[in-house]
């Protein structure tokens, strides 16, 4: 049995889809292992009429697919608590205040707080300012905390102040800021893989390293979110956040200790070591598109989407080579793409290593080693090397090493949520974007952005169902390279 956490857990936009389909479920998993036992509470907020009955049939059908025990799960249940409020309204403040009291004497909770903002982003400094003022952060518990989801700011300037509204409550170590894809089982092998085989660990440097390649590609089109996703496009919803965050981990340098405080301070060498493109860097470094219909005509591009503008200039696809003035990584391209409407949803990191000197003549044909790293859908490994062919004559081919999660590695593996909200129950900021990174990162894809609003692009520039422009082909040959993923 694990240690058990104490805390009080606080859900604001606790009858919201996300709450519903992973915050519930997630928290249920916890208590189900055991980290959550007796002294532990959950209150949902949001502005909806629920009674306490009702709140509790919300989580009872949220959670209803992990339920193997009836009892078990009424015994999670009863520690849940629901309170009506407008987090702008501070009046509302005092009735959480004295549930909060009367939970803390009830399950013995020591004071401990954590607070989860899953609401609309204007409502983030808020919320927290009330928090302090209000008196919701307690002198005499062991912590508070603080955990935020995405997006944090539209822009460098937004986020700066978003920042400093919460460091006004809250410290740097008491903020987690949730990126959802650190939270997924092979992006944390990244860790594993390079630092735990001394094979990696000594070759992940530009000696042996020709350039790296970050693939997030999606099937799906805008759908319902053309509302938010018109102002943001994939380089605000897609590169600022979970493309950087995959980065980190492998533009890194190696941490002293494998500990949050560690982790964080080894990326935050690599990030500050990261060039931001001025107007020229951004036109050839990076390109952008917009996807129209597909070979067939039955999927309709961007600009015919429902509530998007017809002349629209949102980028629906991003490509770009990032650079890092590091003696790491001097000379060693990191490739990143990703989009809507490409040929197939795929995750993936393709680390692709040079191919040295052969000694057995250019017949042989060797091809560069390549270490794949399989993130979505479906997890795994894969390593391609040089070998012998089966001819009479002396000559290579490529064979890959394949290991794939099986299915029950993916029964046992938690959910991104439940990685992340037991990890910030823990006080292990390790899975977490801190704001030297966020800060950086936003500075980087601003300085894009930038010089995309001022200047016309002709879209719609690649077909539904595509792997994107033929820009982000060119990209990669200028260098003499390719995507590994086709």
């Amino acid at each position: 049995m694990p240690a058990e956490i104490t805390t009080l857990l606080t859900f604001f936009g606790g009858t919201g889809d996300l709450a519903k389909r992973k915050l519930y479920p997630s928290v249920y998993n916890l208590f189900k292992k055991g980290y959550l036992q007796e002294h532990f509470a959950i209150v949902g907020t949001s502005r909806a009429d629920l009674t306490e009955e009702e709140f509790h049939e919300m989580v009872r059908t949220s959670i209803h697919d992990s339920i193997e025990d009836e009892a078990n799960a009424e015994e999670f249940i009863a520690h849940f608590r629901y309170i009506k409020l407008d987090v702008a309204d501070k009046d509302g403040y005092a009735d959480m205040l004295a549930l909060n009291n009367e939970l803390d004497a009830k399950f013995n909770l020591k004071g401990n707080r954590i607070y989860y903002m899953s609401v609309a982003p204007r409502f983030f400094s808020t919320i927290a300012k009330l928090l302090k003022s209000e008196g919701l952060i307690t002198e005499n518990g062991e912590f508070n905390r603080l955990m935020i989801e995405k997006p944090f700011g539209s822009s460098y300037e937004t986020a700066e102040q978003l920042n400093n509204d919460l460091n006004e409550v809250f410290d740097e170590d008491q903020i987690f800021r949730i990126d959802h894809y650190l939270g997924k089982e092979m992006v944390q092998n990244i860790a594993a893989v390079r630092f735990g085989n001394l094979l990696f660990d000594a070759a992940w440097n530009k000696d042996y390293i020709q350039n790296i390649q970050v693939t997030l590609s999606e099937v799906l089109g805008v759908e319902e979110r053309a509302g938010y996703y018109d102002t943001a496009g994939a380089l605000r919803d897609m590169v600022q956040n979970h493309t950087m965050q995959i980065i980190g981990w492998l533009a890194m340098e190696k941490p002293a200790t494998f500990t949050d405080k560690d982790i964080r301070a080894a990326k935050n060498v690599a990030f500050n070591a990261l060039s931001i493109y001025d107007e020229a860097g951004v036109k050839k470094n990076f390109v952008r598109g917009q996807y129209g219909e597909n070979a067939d005509g039955t999927q309709k591009k961007y600009l015919d989407e429902d509530d998007v503008p017809a002349d629209s200039q949102n980028n629906t696809f991003v490509a770009g080579r990032l650079q890092f003035r590091s003696s790491r990584w001097e000379g060693v391209p990191f490739y990143i793409r990703t989009g809507k409407r490409l040929k197939t949803k795929q995750t993936r990191v393709d680390v692709v290593f040079k191919k040295g000197t052969s000694i057995f003549g250019d017949a042989a044909g060797l091809d560069n080693p390549v270490l794949s790293i399989l993130i979505d859908p479906v997890g795994g490994i894969d390593f391609k090397i040089n070998a012998k062919d089966t001819t009479t004559e002396f000559q290579t081919r490529t064979n890959t090493l394949h290991w794939e999660v099986s299915p029950l590695d993916v029964e046992r593996t938690p959910e991104p949520y439940e990685r992340m909200i037991h990890d910030a129950m823990d006080g292990n900021g390790s899975n977490f974007a801190d704001w030297n990174g966020v800060a950086i990162a936003w500075k980087f894809v601003d300085a894009i952005q930038k010089v995309w609003d001022e200047n016309h692009e002709e879209f719609p520039n690649y077909v539904s169902g595509s792997m994107g422009p033929k820009a982000s082909d060119d990209l990669l040959a200028e260098d003499g390279n390719e995507w590994i993923y086709k």
